[in-house]
């Protein structure tokens, strides 16, 4: 399992994150927020309560969180697709 090292809220409901192996970047879940344990972070200042549990996975406290291997390799996809100039 990949363990996060760092995350951060960014405003519009985007994290900065990194994994102790290096990958890091943003992620947006403006458009992923629904569902009963996903809804109460569409209130920007409880969203900003993200943290790490033990396991170094994204959560808050409402107990919803986040899969860090989907994170991982969304990220790592992102590192490596060049970006147009």
């Amino acid at each position: 399992m990949c363990r996060v090292k760092s995350v951060e809220a960014l405003p519009g409901f985007g994290l900065a994150v990194e994994f102790e192996d290096g990958v890091s970047g943003v992620v947006d879940l403006s458009g992923e927020l629904f569902g009963e344990m996903f809804e109460p972070l569409r209130d920007e200042a409880y969203f900003r309560q993200v943290g790490l549990d033990e396991f170094g996975v994204i959560c808050w406290p409402n107990g919803a969180d986040l899969a860090p291997d989907a994170l991982h390799q969304e990220l790592a996809t992102k590192e490596q697709t060049p970006t147009a100039a």
